[in-house]
This record gives C-alpha cells, structure tokens and sequence, in this order.
C-alpha cells in the first residue's frame, strides 16, 4: 500500500496526458453546462469534493456530487454529468450514469478501460478518460481526479494552469520523501501522528472546502486501510454539535496528558487508553471567524485533557493545498495499520458486502 501511496505524483502527470489524449479540450464545444454533477463512490466520490474545493466558492455554477443510485430530478440536458469509477464496475454509478444517458445529459466518464463504464461510455456518445488503476481504487484519487479537473479548466470553470498541476506533483513527491518507509518517526510526520493516534477515537475537522475535503479523505482511509473510526465534522458547523463530545464518555483524562509531548515514550506511556483525538485539517485561506473558532475549539479540547493535532496545508493554489492534505492523510492511516498489525491493503468486508448483496 505504501507503493499505491507514493505513486499519487505520477498519477497527476499521467493524468493530465491521458485526457489530454482522450480530447477533453472537446468539452468547451458545448459551451458552459448548468451545472457540474459527479457520481463517483469511495474514492471515486470524493474526487468531485477535490473538484468543487479546487473550483472554489465563486464557481459560476454548482459542483455537486451525487453517493447513490439516484440521479436528482432537477438534472437535465443542460447539465453535465461527470461519472467516476476505478474499476468502471461501480453499480451505484452505472446506474446514475444510465440515467443521465436517458436524460439527454452531456456526459464525461473516467475510469478503468475495458469495462461497463466505458461499454456505457460508447452507447452513450459521451466523451471517456481511461484510467491505470494504482492498485486498490482509493489509491488511485489523483488519477481519477486530475481529468475531472481539466475538464473544469476546459470549461472555464476553474484556473489551473499546468505550471500549477506540475506544482501539485512535485508537492506529492516531497510528502513522499518525508513519509518514506525509512525515516524515522521524530522526522516522519505520518508515523508520528499515527502513533499519537493509535488507541484513541479521532475526531476529524476541516476549516475549509479544500480542508474538509481531506478530513473526510482521511477519515474514509482510517476505516479502510487501518479498519479503524473517524468521525468526521467541518468548522463552524462542528462548533454547533461534535464540540460537546469534549465533555462526553470519551473525553475524560485522570490528569494532565499532551499528546504534542515530543519527549514522551510511546510504549511506557502510552497516553490514556481510548480517549477523544481531535485533528484539525487547517487550511491558509480560511474565514476569519473560521480560523478564531478552529483555535478556540483547539483550546477548549486542550483545556479538557482531549489530545490535538492540527495538519497544516502546504502551497498556495487550492489544488496545491489539498493534495498536500490528503497525501499526509493517506500515509498517516497506512502507517496507523501497520502500527495496529493490520493489513491496509485488503477490504475483505466490503467484499463481503459486494457478495450477499449479489446473491439477494
């Protein structure tokens, strides 16, 4: 899995080439749609999250993403719907995309060649970016992502020029460095704060669109690949209920404990057992009343005895930050597994799942 991870610097570049090769500069032809409307799942899902953060609150129309088997009445011919499956197997996006065929909707299809996403991609005249699978679907985000992101610049939706996705890659590349196997988890960020992790329930906040968009990335990877919780919350709207957990069955502490403790021994002192960890995904362009209740919040929890990380984003373009984000998400779940001797590669319950789900 740590391969898969490390490879999310090539997807960017070969991304770019492959739906530069499958023509989606064809997109503008039709001019601007009404709305964008992705339906992905897992990962696949979130790559809409990346496109809507990346084109950013002042969008001339809404990016929207659609988990399920059903498309919203609203969406019509006027509209474009993008679909996104690794494996172009996705029941759940098939039938969305089925459906968006029938109504006449402009249509774009990522994903894995050679498969019924793109047999529905030929029946249905829409425009089709293949993708290399990087292993698993979840790790293969930037490949899937990058196309959706062209396809706004394409539009004019959003300004991202190759300087930035270049940018973007080299970025990955240096999260992968420090994050490599062989460091040492004093300098490697992912092992340090999956070890601060281990044992305790975390409670994950975005302070931005690009910043939560990473707090749900990371909480999906904390459940496949470290098969562990996270709950998920964006500021302000987490100041307005998940605030009161620092007071709940979790949040107790019989004494004073810093988790930021860069001294402490993790195996002597492990921390208390099965506390509240509360992780703020921290992003440079923040509301300003944002950014006063992501360090009041940090400071209640402390105040509390509940254990804070606060993650950083990195660069200045949006897509810049968010790749940053997520990149440290992914290495610190894969670390967190391998802490907890889990498997991160395997989802055996999900395919469980697949398969009764088949036999009904």
């Amino acid at each position: 899995m740590l391969r898969q991870v490390a490879s999310s610097a090539a997807q960017v570049r070969e991304a770019q080439r492959a739906a530069a090769e499958a023509g989606i500069s064809a997109l503008a032809e039709d001019g601007r749609p009404r709305a964008i409307v992705v339906t992905g799942m897992g990962g696949s899902g979130l790559s809409g999250d990346v496109l809507a953060a990346v084109c950013g609150v002042g969008c001339a129309v809404p990016v929207t993403t659609v988990r399920g088997y059903r498309l919203p009445g609203w969406v019509g011919a006027a509209d474009l719907v993008i679909a996104v499956s690794c494996s172009g197997e996705t029941e759940e996006t098939l039938e969305v995309a089925a459906e968006a065929g029938r109504r006449g909707c402009r249509l774009l299809f990522v994903g894995g060649a050679d498969s019924s996403l793109a047999a529905l991609s030929d029946r249905s005249r829409g425009l089709f970016v293949p993708v290399r699978s990087a292993g698993q679907p979840r790790s293969t985000l930037w490949g899937l992502t990058i196309p959706l992101v062209l396809a706004a610049r394409t539009l004019g939706l959003a300004d991202v020029p190759d300087a930035v996705l270049e940018s973007t890659a080299g970025l990955l590349e240096d999260v992968a460095h420090r994050c490599r196997p062989s460091s040492e988890p004093f300098v490697n960020p992912a092992k340090r704060i999956a070890l601060d992790l281990a044992g305790d329930v975390p409670m994950v906040w975005g302070s931005s669109a690009p910043a939560a968009a990473a707090a749900y990335r990371l909480c999906c990877q904390l459940n496949e690949n470290a098969k562990y919780p996270g709950v998920f919350g964006e500021v302000p709207e987490a100041d307005h209920n998940q605030v009161m957990a620092f007071d709940g069955f979790f949040a107790p502490r019989s004494g004073p404990f810093d988790a930021d403790d860069f001294f402490r021994d993790r195996v002597d002192d492990p921390g208390p057992e099965h506390g509240l960890h509360l992780v703020v995904m921290r992003d440079v362009d923040e509301h300003p009343q944002v950014r006063r209740r992501c360090e009041a919040s940090a400071e209640m929890a402390r105040d509390r005895g509940v254990s804070v990380t606060e993650i950083r984003a990195e660069g200045e373009h949006p897509l810049e930050r968010i790749a940053t984000l997520i990149a440290l998400a992914d290495y610190i779940t894969v670390y967190l597994a391998i802490a907890l001797g889990v498997d991160p590669t395997p989802v055996p319950v999900i395919q469980e799942l697949k398969a009764r789900i088949s036999q009904v």
